[in-house]
């Protein structure tokens, strides 16, 4: 049955969904959401995704969100290529790495937390601070758990569930200026996974809502 990836081209939710897929071998049908003009929050929108984000994927009836549950759920009905190790322990790890990435980095920088810290009075300069604090606090967690278990990528020597979550965050943390010098594992699994063709194929400036670059 096909697939509809309803996606915003720069935001790292969905990014994390299109490698994934990517990965997978699995063509999708993409339809943009313009995340700075609102559209996640029409009323259209809101019928089929209450909680007004992105991604959303659609098969049939069904209708999917949350980036981390989208995967586990393409872990299971397309088990091959695997995002996941075969063991139990190399699952939660990689697991343990994809949560840092998606529950405690990316929510207190993402788009919704910028325009409320903006409507607070928050300045340029200090929501900057504010993206880089979180950030670095999450690769510090990261940075050993890649030097430990990576073999070229985040968890070992293929591309997996951890790099779908690394790269777009890397792209983030390049976007916002944070320093990854002190991160040779995560820069080095992060470029790893930007030259494997299906990241490639994700990327942000790859996508049909992305602006044109003149």
């Amino acid at each position: 049955m096909a697939l509809t990836l309803y996606s915003s081209w720069r935001a790292t939710a969905p990014y994390r969904v299109r490698i994934a897929l990517a990965l997978k071998g699995l063509a999708y049908d993409y339809i943009p959401v313009n995340l700075p003009k609102g559209e996640q929050r029409t009323a259209a929108y809101l019928a089929r995704n209450p909680q007004g984000l992105t991604p959303m994927l659609v098969e049939g009836e069904a209708t999917m969100t949350q980036s981390l549950a989208l995967m586990e759920w393409l872990e299971e009905t397309h088990p091959s290529p695997p995002l996941l190790p075969p063991d139990p322990a190399g699952r939660q790890v990689v697991r343990a790495m994809a949560g840092i990435i998606a529950c405690d980095i990316h929510p207190l920088n993402n788009l919704r937390i910028q325009q409320q810290l903006a409507a607070l009075g928050v300045g340029e300069a200090d929501r900057q601070a504010w993206v880089a604090r979180w950030m670095t606090e999450g690769f510090d967690a990261l940075e050993p758990m890649i030097a430990r278990h990576g073999q070229g990528f985040a968890y070992g020597a293929e591309p997996g569930l951890a790099d779908c979550c690394l790269v777009p965050q890397v792209y983030s943390a390049d976007r916002f200026g944070v320093d990854l010098s002190p991160y040779p594992a995560i820069r080095a699994a992060a470029e790893r996974g930007r030259a494997h063709p299906a990241f490639a194929t994700a990327h942000p400036d790859q996508q049909p809502d992305a602006p044109a670059r003149g």
